[in-house]
């Protein structure tokens, strides 16, 4: 996966886990690009760089509204990390949030206020 030349939040305008990611780097000063799933679609390519890196079980958001939505069948299609890609590339809001990409190559997944402290360290 190539590095981003900036910080990239990726994630869902009203998502209240976006909202504290993006306060968090206001407050440190720290200038980011902010990649909205609703308006601009899922990187396909990032997707699968996330899975790779984090797994497919930590990406995929099994307590938001999305997942509590989806038909039992389609739950249970989700069995791989291939069928969880296809999933969430159908429906952003199933990835959890917010994924941050960090200049140098580093991922963080959700609100993690200490990993992002060790980052920008």
């Amino acid at each position: 996966m190539e590095k981003p030349a900036r910080i990239i939040v990726y994630g869902i305008a009203n998502c209240q886990s976006v909202k504290k990611a993006r306060d968090w780097l206001q407050e440190h000063a720290l200038a980011y690009a902010f990649h909205d799933f609703k308006k601009a679609g899922v990187p396909l390519p990032r997707l699968k760089a996330w899975v790779k890196h984090f797994g497919w079980e930590s990406v995929l958001n099994r307590k938001g509204t999305t997942w509590r939505l989806l038909r039992e069948e389609e739950k249970t299609l989700i069995l791989n990390a291939s069928s969880a890609i296809n999933a969430m590339a159908q429906h952003p809001s199933l990835i959890k949030r917010p994924v941050i990409e960090f200049p140098h190559g580093q991922l963080t997944l959700g609100v993690n206020p200490e990993a992002w402290s060790n980052v920008i360290e």
